[in-house]
């Protein structure tokens, strides 16, 4: 498996590996132990926080994820999935008419972009400011993924 060639070079633009492990880093196991981990969470809350950043959330009960409205933008699709079980597994998706360009775990983006060994550990939470603080960061850079995407177009 590989990444599409416009996908990597808008995670490399926005420098993605090290603003992902920086990520990690700070919401790491070292410095949110297992037992203080916020395991079950509260849908409307997810809910009330992900609005704050100015998407329609929504919740697929059959697969458990969160995510939001998908949007538009020149020839692409753009959609953010989110699975929270004390640790954030965040999905981008980005689609051009009916082909998938993106639609894996941030995980994976640094072992296709490095190395098939390197891991990038999922952020954790033991809050709801936590998970706020790790989904703004979140957001941010995909907001600057959609940009970076859009500059590479056509």
């Amino acid at each position: 498996m590989e990444l599409n060639p416009i996908v990597k070079k808008a995670l490399v633009n926005i420098d993605f590996i090290e603003r992902y492990q920086r990520l990690s880093d700070e919401y790491s196991a070292e410095k949110i132990p297992f037992e203080k981990r916020l395991e079950k969470i509260d849908r409307a809350e997810v809910f009330k926080i992900l609005s704050k950043f100015g998407y329609e959330p929504s919740y697929d009960s059959r697969e458990k994820f969160y995510k939001i409205k998908e949007e538009s933008i020149g020839k692409y699709k753009f959609g953010f999935h989110m699975s929270f079980r004390g640790d954030a597994e965040l999905i981008w998706v980005l689609r051009e008419g009916d082909e998938v360009l993106l639609g894996s775990p941030w995980g994976i983006y640094s072992r296709l972009m490095i190395d098939p060994d390197h891991r990038i550990k999922r952020p954790l939470y033991g809050s709801y400011e936590d998970l706020e603080s790790i989904l703004t960061t979140a957001f941010e850079m995909y907001d600057d993924f959609k940009n970076a995407v859009i500059a590479l177009q056509d």
